[in-house]
């Protein structure tokens, strides 16, 4: 048809799902196996081709992206903002952190209410209800989220810093009221012998954050 050159096409794919990482099989977990996702695109009259975005991009900036490119403005109320500018290599404002919500349904109890803030370098997941879970991970160094620093006094300041951001974010987004989902479809809430995915008999869980055990004589002040 002669309009190669001014075709803009993307291709992604869906989120990731766990298969044993973190000892997980759900999908809708912060981690970076499961809320990263392939992306590529194609425009010759827009962007040379070999150019990476290393920016956060996110599934809400796909919608302001193709409007741009269509020549039209983004409505106020829409998510997201156009990457075009950035695979052209153009510094434009561009945000710092994003913001990862997910309210626990009864249809997937496996997976409960967490935030996250997803940066450049560091992410900090609280998981709501669960007060020694949260996690901390520098995804510069630790690409694969194994060393949990939530709990290491060196890096007390980030993960305050963070967590404040994270909550005035959600606090200025409306996300501080928690829903309430009722059950849809069948529910999983099963433990099936035999299961691979629910066997209890499977490998021992993980030791108890170092920094959260109390020792005798602070135990018996308490009590």
């Amino acid at each position: 048809m002669g309009i190669y050159e001014e075709t803009l096409v993307i291709y992604m794919g869906d989120n990731g799902s766990m298969f044993g990482e973190h000892g997980l099989f759900d999908k809708r977990v912060a981690y970076e196996t499961s809320s990263r996702v392939p992306m590529l695109m194609q425009c010759p009259e827009l962007f040379e081709e070999g150019t990476v975005v290393d920016q956060v991009v996110a599934n809400i900036d796909i919608a302001p992206t193709i409007m741009e490119a269509m020549g039209l403005r983004k409505p106020p109320h829409m998510d997201g903002q156009s990457f075009i500018p950035l695979a052209q290599g153009k510094n434009i404002p561009w945000r710092d952190y994003f913001l990862y919500v997910y309210y626990w349904e009864q249809n997937y109890p496996m997976t409960p209410t967490h935030f996250s803030l997803r940066g450049d370098e560091y992410k900090y997941t609280t998981y709501y209800g669960l007060w020694d879970t949260d996690e901390l991970f520098d995804i510069l160094k630790d690409p694969q989220e194994q060393n949990n620093l939530a709990h290491d006094p060196n890096f007390a300041t980030t993960k305050n810093e963070i967590q404040d951001r994270l909550y005035a974010m959600m606090d200025d987004l409306g996300g501080m009221d928690i829903p309430m989902n009722p059950p849809r479809g069948n529910q999983q809430n099963k433990r099936l012998r035999g299961n691979a995915y629910f066997n209890r008999s499977g490998e021992q869980a993980a030791d108890f954050p170092e920094a959260m055990v109390v020792e005798e004589p602070l135990r018996k002040i308490l009590k």
